[in-house]
């Protein structure tokens, strides 16, 4: 199984987190944090403030590490990196994605979120 290596914003505000909506693809509709593939030569970082740059025209101050989730997708294997964040400049325009809400923790079940989010998300509602 081919395995694909990936990183992921959690951006925060004002004690929200913020979730986008995916637009395209086989995932189309599902809930996730933002991000992307990581390039040959990328720490996670520099891949992090790239896709946040690319589908979101916004800089962004990348934090600590939350967690790296490990998830058997059918047909691929997903390994995701993902930070807390927050936004340096930008203004959070949707290049790629549906839809996007600030969520407080409380609110974090209140979109249907993609299966290698939750256990991001469990631990958020934790700690955030």
């Amino acid at each position: 199984m081919k395995t694909i290596e990936v990183v992921a914003a959690i951006i925060t505000h004002n004690d929200q987190i913020f979730a986008t909506q995916r637009g395209y693809g086989e995932f189309k509709d599902g809930w996730e944090f933002p991000g992307g593939k990581m390039e040959p030569g990328e720490t996670p970082q520099q891949a992090l403030v790239r896709e946040i740059r690319e589908e979101l025209d916004t800089e962004i101050e990348v934090g600590s590490l939350v967690e790296t989730v490990e998830y058997d997708y059918p047909n691929f294997h997903l390994t995701m990196h993902c930070f807390l964040c927050t936004i340096r400049s930008g203004e959070l325009v949707l290049k790629e994605h549906e839809a996007a809400k600030w969520l407080t923790r409380e609110e974090l079940d209140s979109v249907d979120w993609l299966p290698a989010d939750v256990k991001v998300v469990e631990k958020l509602k934790a700690f955030v």
